[in-house]
């Protein structure tokens, strides 16, 4: 049967990504257009048969070569089924809490170099990674726009951000439209140019997020590198010098859940508000063999820009599957992909289903 356009998903299941994907292939054609999805897995013509019913589009037709495949189902273009609502609910496997509104917060990848090598990194940062830059143009227009959109606040990552050569005007550039958060390793910034750019930095708009994964140095170092504990140490005493808010993100894996509570005594000590301190689980992505599986049906989105395009999530900007839009301009289609893509889970969810599909 004819089609406006093709998409080939290969062996993936729309729990494992296909959702997204393909949310965001019917956003580029017009309603009333047909989209033909090709596919090697057998669950996905019956998924798509819920999909469809519960985003509104029509499936034309399903057709198989064989017994076991491959598939083509072409799908017409309506989504009448899709609420308008902006805000929505989500059940994350990966975060505690309420979940942050769509369109709230945006994260900005600055890089993908690093000092170090964490074992865990989900981003596979290094002093060798490639750079990736994102250009101080593009992250002003990224957040410009997000803000016209209602957007509140900016969240600064990496690599290590303070290897970017532009930080310090980007940063600044950022904090007069939105606050920002700078997440960095803590290690970087006590001297030379890294200094001057923290110190150009307002002290009311830019909050620095520094990783303290232990209370001592074991288990940090362990992960991180041999002397980054106290090296840490160091960059939040002289980000708290500086007159900067600090906050402090610990990264355990399960069997150090144990630490938390020394680390909670640390904080403490150390004048720490409890309300700027973050403990989170290790995703497994990047470097990580181990950890919390995360997924687009289990990953609560925070919509993420890179040089690359824009992404589900900052821990995931290296998963084909979780890749929302492959340009990092405009902001806004990718964030009405990412509501598009919850809709359709939430309308699953209101039928009583725990996940949108079988994916078996």
């Amino acid at each position: 049967m004819d089609a406006d356009a093709e998409f080939d998903g290969g062996a993936m299941d729309c729990g494992g990504g296909l959702l997204l994907l393909l949310t965001r292939k019917m956003r580029e054609i017009e309603p009333g257009q047909r989209l033909l999805v090709r596919t090697q897995e057998r669950s996905v013509p019956p998924d798509l048969d819920d999909w469809g019913r519960l985003a509104g589009h029509a499936i034309i037709s399903s057709t198989a070569a064989g017994p076991n495949g491959p598939w083509e189902v072409v799908v017409r273009r309506d989504g009448s089924k899709l609420p308008t609502t902006e805000t929505t609910t989500f059940e994350s496997v990966f975060s505690e809490g309420t979940a942050t509104p769509i369109g709230s917060r945006l994260w900005l990848y600055s890089n993908f170099h690093c000092n170090l090598s964490c074992t865990y990194c989900c981003a596979e940062s290094s002093p060798g990674a490639a750079q990736r830059l994102l250009p101080v143009d593009l992250a002003l227009s990224a957040t410009t726009e997000f803000r016209d959109l209602g957007g509140a606040e900016v969240i600064v990552t990496g690599g290590e951000p303070f290897l970017h050569p532009d930080l310090g005007p980007m940063v600044v550039g950022l904090a007069a439209l939105l606050p920002v958060t700078i997440l960095t390793n803590g290690m970087v910034f006590d001297r030379g140019r890294r200094r001057e750019a923290l110190m150009s930095m307002p002290r009311d708009r830019v909050v620095l997020q520094i990783s303290l994964d232990s209370a001592g140095p074991t288990l940090h170092d362990l992960h991180r590198g041999i002397g980054t504990h106290a090296k840490a140490l160091a960059g939040m005493a002289l980000a708290r010098e500086l007159g900067f808010t600090l906050r402090v993100a610990a990264t355990l894996h399960d069997d150090e859940a144990v630490g938390a509570a020394a680390l909670t005594q640390l904080l403490d000590s150390l004048g720490v508000d409890e309300g700027h301190r973050i403990i989170r689980p290790v995703a497994k992505q990047g470097f990580a063999l181990e950890g919390q599986s995360v997924t687009v049906d289990s990953l609560e989105p925070e919509p993420t820009v890179t040089v690359d395009g824009i992404w589900w999530h900052p821990v995931a900007v290296n998963d084909p599957a979780m890749h929302v839009a492959t340009s990092p301009l405009p902001v806004a289609p990718a964030l009405a992909t990412i509501r598009d893509t919850l809709a359709v889970q939430d309308a699953a969810r209101r039928e009583g289903r725990r996940h949108v599909f079988r994916c078996a």
